[in-house]
């Protein structure tokens, strides 16, 4: 009988031992969030790319199938001229939005500006010529007078009384004259008689002519108390404006005072004082030599406000030789009273009208390395650099003397972006609209667009006019 077999002990072998598994959970998170943020972006670009992208001159998307199979609207998606299509995009690819001038002709004027100080053609400061008491004053402060009125009176008692004396001596020796001329007489009698010496007689006729001398002087003794007594009403000399009132009634004054009574200033005609360069100095002589009346302007210091419209006068006998320049002198009527003795103003001196200029804009007008230019819109909407030789200008114009002609139009604004033979567009131009069939417009049956887009009509001078064509 067999022994049983001993069981067979199966002994597992250990483990290796354990190694830390993968972080397979945090991968998962990171790999997630990347694939999160690639979608926000390509989601970003395409929101970017539909609402930048060029927009249809003929409209917009179009929507479902005609029997030809045609596309919906003309300038669809993938059509010519549509979004994305060749020859998308507002006024054509790289076309520039200027402004336009045409070139006319005018009568420009030439100017000569200048600073100019107002002065004052007649200034006197009126001194009394005897000495006395201020009794009155008759004027006011600012008062414009006359000439000939009365702006104070002197005292005049001490000078009444020097009159009367000087009336009293002058009768005395007319008196003592009119004695010794019938005694001469008398003498010339008696000596005819042989009665008197001849001595006597002439010595009594010298007496006789030594008190005519004493008349005169007599005479001239009243004229003059006389004058001083007219000198004691102080009148204005010329008409004009009074100034401050340097003195009151009561005070002394001293004949010749310094300060005087008032001091007069004419202002209504006044004058204006202005520079004048001295290459102008033949231009305006030949101009005022043959009799021409040349009109200047005065300003005030922005240039803004008229003042006053006046004539030109003279210049100078001499030229400045640290400034080049000669002083001239114009005379303004002043009616207005706005132009006051010393003011500064902006003087504009017309010197002549050119006849028949062709002007542009100063805008217009731009300077390369070979000079002055400008930019001439062409018909096909391009511009050519055109070389100009520029004349006389004002604020606003400028005379083109030579290579640009009548009409023709410049580019006023915007021209800093272009270059000869850029496309550009009018500030008028607008893109056409579509009639029908924009974004979701049906197609006939015809496969034809449901409505034609809407297309403009431009006029030589750059204005446009929006025309639709009837739908087919």
């Amino acid at each position: 009988m067999e022994q049983p077999s001993e069981p067979l002990l199966l002994s597992a072998a250990p483990p290796p031992p354990l190694l830390p598994a993968p972080d397979r959970p945090k991968r998962g998170r990171w790999l997630g969030a990347v694939a999160a943020v690639l979608a926000l972006a390509a989601l970003g670009l395409l929101a970017w790319y539909l609402t930048h992208r060029p927009a249809a001159p003929g409209g917009g998307f179009g929507a479902g199938a005609g029997a030809s199979g045609a596309s919906g609207v003309a300038g669809g998606p993938g059509g010519a001229g549509g979004r994305g299509g060749p020859g998308g995009g507002r006024g054509g690819a790289g076309a520039s939005t200027v402004g336009i001038a045409a070139a006319t002709r005018a009568n420009l004027p030439v100017y000569l500006n200048a600073l100019g100080t107002v002065t004052a053609a007649v200034t006197t400061t009126v001194r009394p010529q005897v000495s006395g008491v201020i009794t009155q004053v008759a004027f006011t402060e600012g008062q414009m007078v006359k000439k000939g009125q009365l702006l104070a009176t002197i005292d005049p008692r001490p000078f009444e009384i020097a009159l009367q004396q000087a009336i009293g001596a002058r009768m005395r020796d007319e008196a003592t004259l009119e004695s010794n001329r019938v005694q001469l007489q008398r003498y010339q009698t008696l000596l005819g008689q042989d009665s008197i010496a001849r001595q006597d007689v002439d010595t009594l006729a010298a007496t006789v002519k030594q008190l005519e001398g004493t008349i005169v002087i007599d005479k001239a003794n009243e004229n003059t108390a006389r004058l001083n007594l007219s000198y004691c009403r102080i009148v204005a000399p010329i008409t004009g404006r009074v100034g401050l009132r340097p003195i009151d009634p009561g005070n002394y004054i001293a004949a010749g005072d310094t300060n005087g009574v008032a001091v007069l200033t004419q202002i209504a005609p006044i004058d204006v004082e202005f520079a004048v360069p001295q290459d102008r100095v033949p231009e305006i002589q030949s101009r005022v030599g043959s009799g021409t009346t040349l009109p200047v302007t005065a300003f005030d210091r922005t240039r803004t406000a008229q003042l006053d419209q006046g004539t030109f006068s003279t210049l100078d006998n001499q030229i400045d030789i640290q400034t080049g320049t000669v002083k001239a002198k114009a005379r303004f009527p002043n009616a207005a009273l706005q132009l006051y003795p010393n003011q500064f103003v902006n003087a504009r001196l017309l010197l002549r009208v050119q006849q028949g200029a062709i002007v542009i804009p100063v805008t217009a007008i731009r300077n390369g390395p070979n000079g002055d230019f400008v930019y001439v819109l062409n018909a096909d909407r391009t511009v050519s650099v055109r070389a100009v030789t520029r004349g006389i200008a004002t604020t606003d114009l400028v005379a083109v003397d030579k290579g640009l002609d009548l009409g023709e139009r410049v580019v006023t604004e915007g021209g800093d972006r272009l270059k000869d033979g850029a496309k550009v567009q009018l500030a008028a131009d607008r893109p056409a609209s579509g009639a029908s069939g924009a974004y979701g417009g049906r197609r006939s049956a015809s496969g034809a667009d449901g409505a034609a887009s809407g297309h403009r009509r431009r006029s030589p001078d750059g204005t446009e006019s929006a025309a639709s064509a009837p739908a087919s």
